[in-house]
């Protein structure tokens, strides 16, 4: 079964921090959501996850192996 992993990721664009800290798991055949207002980093954690931004901290486990 996938799992999938992220320890304390961190994203900062010119300075700015825009991600700090997230962790998070899911399991395969898990339906998980990510709630927050606009600007709070949703879509750039998911960039992260799939390899389009690189994170500044923390690291990312798919099947304990790392990502980043």
């Amino acid at each position: 079964m996938s799992h999938l992993k992220c320890e304390d990721l961190t994203k900062t664009f010119h300075r700015r921090k825009v991600v700090d800290g997230v962790s998070l798991e899911a399991w395969g055949g898990e339906v998980v959501g990510l709630l927050g207002p606009n600007g709070a980093g949703k879509t750039t954690i998911f960039y992260m996850i799939v390899g389009l931004y690189r994170p500044n901290g923390g690291k990312i486990f798919l099947n304990g192996e790392e990502l980043t």
